[in-house]
């Protein structure tokens, strides 16, 4: 197994009696998006804090590259915070710029390096703009040059779609894709599940500062996919509900999805079925990611 990029090893955060962060361990493997989840204040953000060393955990062990965490090792991470600064009186350039230079680039390298992500986030015209011209869509673009213009191995994003628009959520999908490709590792947090599940390759998912559920997405959804089925059939398949071990039925366009009862029967529940409806596929089907969160906080309370 190869060393994962980034650990967290029984990490706590309290302020005062508020517990922050409570006893979390995960382990992001190199060259995978990693989704850090969960709903607003489960304590996401501190993790990434700490991870960033921006504040400091009450207890626990966090390794970058194996190896307790150094400052340089962080020369080798971008990070977009979940609240954004921008310099607002500054070209867009000159911001870019400074932040190159911030991470070690020369001031030449730096520009050229701003120019050419300005190129591929389709600023190219706004060089030249103060960054209190722009749009907001257009800062978080900014934002996100300035967070990899260093070329990071490691990219952690808090919250990275919060406030984009349907086209620049795109357009940030697709940077995180070419990332993947170059073999960068991501790590994002975010509280829908809708994009987490489009992108991630694993996922942690936190709760009132604990974790409830860990591990690969897909393995995760075929473990839990046992008491989800596709039902398509001819009648009023809300009706599906009356069928023993059947828990709950959620009718579409000729079709249903049917939860079981954890102990029922799948081929006894198609054999009830077929007595009402006229059946032409019942199926097992993976529980989509917010149904595996909401039952995996369910449990966990």
């Amino acid at each position: 197994m190869e060393q994962p990029s980034l650990e967290i090893e029984n990490v706590r955060k309290t302020y005062g009696d508020f517990v922050a962060v409570d006893d979390v361990s995960m382990a992001v493997p190199p060259g995978t998006v990693f989704g850090l989840l969960g709903p607003n204040g489960a304590g996401k953000t501190t993790t990434l804090r700490m991870v960033m060393d921006i504040i400091a955990p009450d207890s626990g062990t966090i390794r970058l590259f194996g190896r307790p965490r150094r400052r340089e090792d962080l020369e080798q991470i971008g990070y977009l915070p979940e609240e954004r600064g921008l310099y607002r009186k500054m070209t867009v350039i000159e911001h870019l710029a400074f932040l190159g230079e911030l991470h070690g680039l020369g001031h030449r390298d730096a520009v050229a390096r701003g120019e050419r992500w300005l190129e591929r986030l389709g600023l190219a015209d706004r060089v030249k703009s103060k960054v209190e011209e722009l749009s907001k869509g257009m800062q978080q673009k900014i934002q996100l040059a300035g967070t990899v213009l260093h070329d990071p191995a490691v990219v952690i994003l808090d919250e990275p779609f919060s406030g984009l628009d349907p086209i620049n959520q795109g357009l940030f999908k697709d940077v995180l894709a070419e990332f993947k490709a170059e073999g960068r590792t991501i790590l994002f947090s975010t509280h829908v599940m809708e994009q987490a599940e489009k992108l991630c390759d694993h996922i942690c998912l936190i709760s009132g500062g604990r974790v409830v559920l860990q591990g690969e997405l897909a393995v995760l959804k075929r473990e839990r996919g046992g008491n989800s089925y596709r039902l398509v059939a001819a009648g009023d398949l809300a009706q599906a509900e009356e069928v023993p071990g059947v828990a709950a039925a959620v009718p579409g366009d000729g079709e249903a999805r049917l939860i079981l009862e954890p102990d029922a029967d799948g081929a006894a529940v198609l054999r009830a079925l077929t007595q009402r409806f006229d059946v032409s596929e019942f199926r097992s089907q993976e529980p989509d990611l917010e149904e595996i969160f909401i039952k995996a906080v369910r449990d966990a309370a």
